[in-house]
């Protein structure tokens, strides 16, 4: 081993710990306000009409942070990147906490808007995991802080009732506690991030480089990205199967309660099949991870997509209200969502440059955003106008389009 790789080697276990760290306390902070957006909103307005603007401001700013905190990262790394966008995630929940204690609506909404910032730099985090893994371990080392999100995703919603609890003790309204408990989550991931991921994986990768990687940081465009991976039919590929997976898995997921709902069936029964749903998101993915280092990227994507194709099938077959098909099919809806999203993103570090991967990344989730808001508006008017069997079939169509950059990143290989 040559001391380059051994600097490496040292540095890149240091950052995982780190990353799944701040993961951990940035998840508590990115689910346990989003879990109630949507009911302060609608205690504001008097009625739920308008309350999902939440998720979509949320999900809108989520998209364009992730391309702002790119062009970050490309020139002075992962620290001062990922700590930013915790840092703006903060502020949101702040805002998020005013907006409720005035009743103003549209601070709420901005304060979605930046809190969806936190949303961009958990998923950014996957792709700091990669910059010193080796070709042999990438996989693993984004699937062990795609795996860090469940202590988040699973303890953030349980927080609610005590987060309400403590903001009633201070005269604040209820259902802003949960943000009281996501400010102090975010800045604590964020001041991990700033005072322990040093030395910056990011910057230490190209320090290490040959001259194939090295070089100064080019400045993030769309233009810039569109000129690397048009060339590049495998990074097109993982860019392509990122958005879609993701854009399938919130269709169903974000619909899924009303369905039940329509059925009868109560809040306890809808949140065990959201937790089970849950569970298959990012519970699997360090096994997914190792699969993909071992058999290649582009198997474990095709086998997520066809994981897909059969939880829509499941799912959309299942009766309104609670049923066992329907919590199966949403937990194979997460477990293939991972293996997409875990290939794919493993995918894309392999088929760019070290230089360019920050904006490439940046612009990968901007895509995932767009297209996420797009899928889960329109499953909203589907839903609504045909039903959840036609939803389903809607996010089928999807799924297919994720086998297919699976054939063609194969085919490229």
């Amino acid at each position: 081993m040559t001391v380059a790789e051994s600097e490496a080697t040292l540095v890149q276990r240091r950052t995982v710990g780190v990353l799944v760290a701040s993961q951990a306390l940035g998840g508590i902070g990115v689910f346990t306000g989003i879990t109630v957006a949507t009911l302060l909103a609608e205690d504001i307005l008097g009625d739920a009409s308008f309350a999902g603007m939440t998720q979509t401001a949320q999900l809108v700013g989520a998209a364009v942070v992730a391309f702002l905190l790119s062009q970050v990262m490309a020139i002075r790394g992962r620290r001062v990147g990922l700590a930013l966008g915790y840092g703006l995630g903060a502020l949101g929940a702040g805002l998020c906490i005013v907006g409720g204690a005035v009743g103003s609506f549209a601070v709420l909404l901005l304060g979605t808007f930046a809190l969806g910032s936190a949303v961009a730099t958990n998923s950014q985090a996957r792709y700091a995991a990669t910059d010193l893994a080796s070709p042999r371990r990438r996989a693993r080392a984004l699937s062990v802080v795609v795996w860090a999100t469940t202590i988040g995703a699973v303890v953030g919603p349980n927080l609610v009732g005590p987060a309400g609890d403590v903001a009633e003790a201070v005269g604040l309204p209820a259902l802003t506690g949960p943000f009281l408990f996501s400010l102090v989550g975010l800045f604590a991931g964020a001041g991990v991030l700033w005072t322990w991921l040093r030395p910056d994986p990011l910057l230490t990768a190209r320090r290490l480089a040959d001259g194939s990687g090295g070089g100064p940081s080019p400045r993030v465009s769309l233009r810039r990205v569109w000129s690397v991976v048009r060339t590049r039919p495998r990074a097109m590929a993982a860019m392509a199967a990122i958005a879609v997976s993701h854009s399938v898995m919130l269709t169903v997921m974000v619909m899924t309660p009303i369905h039940m709902s329509h059925g009868g069936a109560d809040l306890e029964v809808i949140g065990f099949v959201i937790s089970v749903h849950i569970v298959g998101m990012f519970a699997f993915s360090p096994l997914i991870g190792w699969l993909a280092d071992l058999l290649g990227p582009s198997v474990v994507l095709a086998a997520g997509a066809l994981v897909l194709l059969l939880a829509v099938a499941l799912a959309g077959s299942a009766p309104a209200g609670h049923s066992a098909v329907l919590a199966v099919g949403l937990f194979l809806l997460g477990l293939g969502w991972s293996c997409g999203v875990v290939a794919a993103s493993s995918l894309l570090v392999d088929a760019v440059p070290l230089i360019e991967r920050p904006g490439v990344q940046g612009v990968a989730d901007l895509l995932q955003g767009v297209c996420a808001a797009i899928a889960a508006s329109l499953g909203g008017v589907v839903l609504a106008s045909w039903g959840y069997s036609a939803l389903n079939g809607m996010a089928g169509v999807l799924a297919v389009v994720v086998l297919g950059s699976a054939v063609v990143a194969r085919a490229r290989a």
